[in-house]
């Protein structure tokens, strides 16, 4: 038999009936919160100005989603980037619907609705999946004595489930996920396009203090670690054995995709140019005393 909760007790039907439907209405942009851990970036780009020209014209047309805090005012589900666009257009309220949701199922929702978005980064679908995907363990959960997650009652676990959702496959998931390893400063240079995927998974097996090291390594030397390399620095951390000076030795050799190159330690070459001078600009400024030398024991020779 199933007992009445607590709320069951002091409510009566009709307000429990009211509290499980949606309504839309307008709220004060300032007592609605950000999605605690928002996995998407709500950046000022053109699309944010574009949005903030029609909000001003138009108003919001679309209702952001919320739900009502325990302690008072909204949590956003989706309409984030319509929040901040009312903000900035001058706008003291937004139309938004109130739905009744739990913890999990806000997440699945928040997830959800910006997953439909064109362009989407791969920081934001690692934090995003593996948000989702947690929370789809939680409902999965059997609460009689065996426990066992319901997915593979069905033959079936949650990552493949979130797979066939999503349009990706498992493997896929799995590797965006690991991303969620990495520190943000290398997860950026995912987003950046100067790092891909497969060299980026196996980064993300390295302890934070080493990726901190191999950042580092990566911004003097002005590099990126290929597939194999990367493999060759994990082997390399598991086996105890990484450190800068091997990290250097790793990075500087060519890799495949790459013409035959010199290389020379920056630090070997900083003592002769004003600090912040860039790479390329030192690359220019050394072609060019070459060529003067070159030109000089021309004429030494005649």
């Amino acid at each position: 038999m199933n007992l009445p909760s607590v709320d069951d007790l002091f409510t009566t039907q009709e307000e429990r009936d009211q509290k499980n439907q949606e309504y839309v209405k307008d709220i004060s942009i300032y007592e609605i919160t950000d999605f605690p851990n928002h996995p998407f970036k709500v950046k000022m780009d053109d699309k944010m100005l574009e949005t903030i020209e029609s909000v001003r014209d138009h108003g919001v047309l679309v209702p952001a989603l919320v739900r009502e805090k325990p302690t008072g005012g909204y949590e956003m589900i989706s309409g984030h980037r319509r929040k901040m666009a009312s903000e900035l257009a001058g706008k003291e309220t937004i139309p938004c619907i109130v739905r009744n949701l739990s913890d999990d199922q806000a997440v699945i929702v928040m997830v959800d609705s910006n997953l439909q978005r064109e362009e989407i980064l791969p920081s934001e679908k690692a934090f995003a999946y593996k948000m989702k995907l947690d929370a789809m363990k939680r409902q999965g959960q059997r609460t009689d004595l065996t426990s066992t997650p319901l997915e593979q009652k069905l033959g079936k676990y949650s990552v493949e489930v979130l797979g066939e959702q999503v349009g990706e496959s498992k493997s896929q998931i799995q590797r965006y996920i690991r991303l969620t390893e990495l520190i943000p400063e290398i997860l950026e240079m995912v987003d950046d396009k100067k790092i891909s995927m497969r060299p980026a998974v196996e980064l993300s097996y390295l302890p934070k203090e080493e990726q901190e090291i191999l950042y580092d390594t990566m911004e003097s030397e002005a590099c990126t670690p290929s597939h194999a390399q990367a493999i060759k620095i994990r082997k390399f951390s598991a086996e105890g054995r990484l450190n800068e000076d091997v990290l250097l030795s790793i990075m500087s050799e060519e890799k495949p995709n790459q013409v035959e190159q010199w290389k020379i330690p920056k630090n070997r070459l900083k003592k002769y140019f004003p600090s912040g001078t860039s790479q390329q600009k030192m690359e220019e400024t050394i072609i060019k005393a070459l060529e003067l030398y070159r030109k000089r024991e021309k004429s030494r020779e005649r």
